[in-house]
């Protein structure tokens, strides 16, 4: 019922989605009034589709504090409650980012052996894909957290991309071994020992050059790179538009180079990369970009399916057992 755009992108995707895969089922949590209407002018009759109704929403703005505190049942609430009780497998949400990740924390707890959940999303490099933690959820870290973080890492990244050993690396102002504070090189000397296939530190520059499957760094360093990221994208838009925009002769060479531009925006499109994974819960939850459309909506449902169905808390636990004996 949050997000920026509304119940009705929601429902749509719903839609797209069980369209896609056979045997979903999923729950619709909001106000039943105003879902039933969307679901019978979108939808029409689809057993897939069931609603549980949720009296209150969690405003974008409001702070966890009172969303945990006040809101106890909101839409958020409430389909947190369904994955703990297990009448659903899966939690997806475009709401209030800091609220979701307080409630599913109060809700779910937290993994044996995992002291804190990261945000973890997919994002594109040369030759594949990226997957990046943490984003946001823990400003401050030790050399355990980035470990225990590079662990759910690669869980999530093999189940996404089907790569068996992901190569992991840890974010640094530097390659070489003596960069970085004590933190960093405590994590890295930590996944040395480890089983995983840890090669090294990166640098912000080669985060996109295909060295690494997975890249590990504190929330805030971690959120600040993804908004650098957000924001170089747009001003390398702004001056190709530009650039093709100044005269007829420009205005042509973009006509000429439409299909090429075309395909570029298609590898670019942010909107296959939505649904970032709550790591480290004892359950599945999967935030949204709060501005997603029904297409982007749709892709993450399907990572909260992928992830269903590979158990990826399990498997998180099972790896960290392993490492700690």
């Amino acid at each position: 019922m949050s997000g920026d755009r509304g119940a009705e992108v929601v429902v749509r995707a719903a839609n797209a989605a069980i369209s896609v895969h056979t045997g979903l089922e999923l729950i619709l949590v909001g106000d039943s009034a105003v879902l039933r209407d969307l679901v019978t002018r979108i939808v029409g009759d689809e057993p897939r589709l069931s609603i549980v109704h949720a009296s209150e929403v969690v405003a974008m703005n409001e702070s966890p504090v009172d969303a945990l505190r006040k809101k106890k049942d909101s839409s958020m609430r409430v389909a947190l409650n369904l994955v703990k009780s297990g009448a659903a497998a899966a939690c997806v949400s475009a709401g209030n980012t800091g609220a979701l990740m307080a409630t599913a924390k109060y809700v779910l707890k937290m993994l044996p052996g995992i002291d804190r959940p990261a945000i973890i999303t997919e994002l594109p490099a040369i030759g594949g894909t990226l997957h990046m933690l943490d984003l946001g959820a823990n400003t401050l870290c030790t050399a355990e957290h980035l470990f225990q973080f590079a662990v759910m890492g690669s869980i999530v990244t093999a189940d996404i991309t089907g790569i068996e050993s992901p190569k992991i690396a840890l974010l640094n102002i530097g390659a070489e071994d003596t960069k970085g504070h004590d933190t960093v090189r405590e994590a890295a000397a930590m996944l040395t020992a480890s089983s995983l296939n840890y090669v090294g530190f990166i640098e912000g520059s080669e985060l996109f050059a295909g060295k690494a499957d997975v890249v590990v760094t504190d929330g805030f360093t971690g959120n600040v790179a993804l908004k650098t990221m957000e924001g170089t994208v747009g001003l390398a838009s702004h001056y190709l538009r530009r650039a093709f925009t100044n005269s007829w002769f420009a205005r042509l060479q973009a006509l000429l180079s439409r299909p090429v531009l075309q395909s570029l925006a298609g590898q670019m499109d942010s909107r296959k990369y939505n649904g970032a994974t709550l790591v480290g819960l004892d359950g599945i939850v999967i935030k949204s970009h709060g501005g997603a459309d029904s297409y982007a909506f749709q892709h993450a449902i399907d990572t909260a399916v992928v992830e269903v169905q590979n158990q990826v808390p399990q498997q998180i636990g099972r790896l960290l057992q392993r490492e700690a004996a």
